[in-house]
């Protein structure tokens, strides 16, 4: 019998037809898939920028009453177009976390016990250690030349913060005398 390539090609797929149909069943009416409901409904999104390194990768940070439920990668951000590093990715685990300090917690030197001070005590006590510090290591001139600086104290910028706040933080310490101004990016 002499078989030509089209009549090979016909059993071929006549029989591949006849396996599938049993397997798979008739082909019926196609239906489309269940839209699943959006977890990020009814929510006030708002931008931010990564606080682990120096590149400044953007997010989205999606809340609800108060209460974050959703943190993804910014795709208008320039820098990473909506990916995210594996530690940007773990944010929403920093973010909504049991064991996360929600009250400033402080421990008297000598103590052994924690006690809850307020927000207004906390910025205080810093304001004034701050102040003291710079007073007792504050130098006006050095060999005879005027320098108006203090060692005694340091700064170090992050990249959770934006232009605008570094401008602020770095006019706010060399106002006050600081020459060790560093910032996370070149460390």
């Amino acid at each position: 019998m002499n078989i030509s390539r089209r009549n090979f090609l016909g059993v071929v797929g006549a029989g591949a037809l006849g396996t599938t149909v049993p397997i798979f069943g008739k082909l019926g009416k196609a239906q489309a898939a269940p839209i699943p409901k959006l977890k990020t409904v009814n929510t006030k999104e708002s931008t931010t920028i990564c606080p682990y390194c120096g590149v400044g990768c953007g997010l989205i940070v999606s809340a609800r009453d108060g209460k974050i439920i959703n943190i993804e990668g910014d795709a208008d951000h320039p820098i990473n177009e909506g990916s995210l590093c594996s530690k940007g990715s773990s944010l929403f685990q920093v973010g909504v976390n049991e064991r996360r300090l929600q009250k400033v917690r402080y421990r008297a030197p000598g103590s052994d016990k924690w006690e809850e001070k307020s927000w207004e005590w906390a910025l205080s006590e810093i304001a004034k250690r701050v102040k003291k510090t710079r007073d007792a290591s504050f130098i006006k001139k050095e060999d005879g030349k005027v320098v108006n600086r203090t060692d005694g104290i340091a700064c170090l910028g992050g990249a959770a913060l934006d232009n605008e706040e570094c401008y602020l933080y770095s006019k706010l310490a060399r106002a006050m005398g600081v020459t060790y101004l560093e910032h996370q990016a070149r460390i």
